[in-house]
């Protein structure tokens, strides 16, 4: 018992589940931490309110150190953002997250999924590509940086079914 109380007090164990109203500050911190135009609280607020909205958070011991954000119409699925903490990168806790979040999103009669990805970002198409994503398109010019610069994104499908 000692054990996995001090494993799970220091993070030691992930956990997916779903987010609620209470994590959208958080949630925020992450976002903003993770991309150059980082979503508000509010933002994530009202996501977590919409029926078609899922959002998942990836919790290690009490921390949230993630999250996965996907809106649903009919049987295809957007992935709109997925983020992890940058201290607790590299150790496949994405994966994990977004295999978790998928199957859900299968639960739901999802069949298809999309995501855009900047087209630089390594690490990202990697987690992609090792979850069955595959490049469909691309689209130039998507992601505008907060310096002004613009760069193009990937579109990226998995189909479920």
């Amino acid at each position: 018992m000692t054990r996995w109380f001090s494993e799970w007090w220091r993070g030691g164990t992930a956990a997916v589940e779903p987010a609620s109203a209470r994590d959208a500050a958080r949630l925020a911190q992450l976002h903003g931490a993770s991309f150059a135009q980082g979503w508000g609280e509010s933002e994530f607020e009202t996501m977590l309110s919409e029926r078609n909205t899922l959002v998942h958070r990836l919790r290690l011991g009490r921390q949230t150190i993630g999250f996965a954000v996907s809106r649903i119409g009919a049987d295809e699925a957007e992935i709109l953002s997925v983020a992890v903490d940058q201290s607790h990168r590299g150790r496949g806790l994405s994966r994990t997250l977004l295999m978790t979040h998928l199957g859900h999103l299968a639960g739901r009669g999802v069949r298809t999924i999309f995501l855009e990805v900047e087209e630089n970002n390594q690490p990202a198409r990697r987690l992609y590509a090792r979850c069955g994503f595959v490049v469909v398109g691309r689209r130039e010019r998507y992601y505008k940086q907060a310096n002004g610069e613009q760069l193009n994104a990937l579109l990226m499908r998995r189909d479920l079914s």
